[in-house]
């Protein structure tokens, strides 16, 4: 069976983000089932709608890959009880102009890491309304991750077995919903 073609957003703009290095884990713990590659949105100017008819290269790069992939992944730290302005903002260009709407149809996943036990809760449940909201279709789960120093090693596997275990049934659970909404 062909791999799926998997878009991972991290909502993060951080060089050091923990949750791209928590992406980087679970497209690690995906690589069976998908085809990964990262999406970026740290070089989108800020939503207008004066820019929808000249539209800049960044934008419609966005859409594209959005549009190509099979599913998409989200995963996305916590800012002031919300989701990250850029993320937010890819969002927004994802789906316009109107009616040409990138998420429509498309198989999300959502999670995220911080320092605290459910620091991403709001913004994971916040972004699965707005998706929704869109028309993507949202797999179900809510996957919190407590982000320390020990959780990966420098070639982005999870050090914790039951965490490896719990993550890994995320990951394949998405796989099995993503393969099948895509076939």
């Amino acid at each position: 069976m062909a791999k799926l073609k998997l878009a991972v957003i991290v909502g993060s703009n951080r060089r050091e983000s923990i949750n791209r290095k928590l992406a980087q884990a679970l497209v690690k713990l995906g690589e069976g089932a998908f085809d990964a590659s990262f999406v970026q949105i740290d070089d989108l100017p800020m939503f207008n709608q004066d820019l929808e008819p000249n539209r800049p290269e960044s934008t419609l790069r966005l859409k594209r890959e959005i549009e190509a992939a099979d599913a998409i992944l989200i995963v996305t730290p916590e800012h002031n009880r919300s989701i990250p302005a850029v993320l937010k903002n890819a969002i927004d260009w994802a789906s316009r102009p109107y009616g040409k709407n990138s998420w429509a149809g498309k198989t999300v996943a959502v999670t995220g890491t911080s320092g605290g036990a459910v620091g991403t809760a709001v913004s994971q449940n916040e972004l699965r309304m707005i998706l929704t909201n869109l028309a993507g279709v949202v797999v179900g789960g809510q996957v919190f991750v407590t982000f320390k120093d020990d959780l990966l090693d420098v070639q982005h596997n999870v050090t914790n077995e039951a965490t490896r275990a719990f993550l890994q049934g995320f990951i394949d659970n998405f796989a099995k919903i993503a393969g099948k909404l895509a076939a």
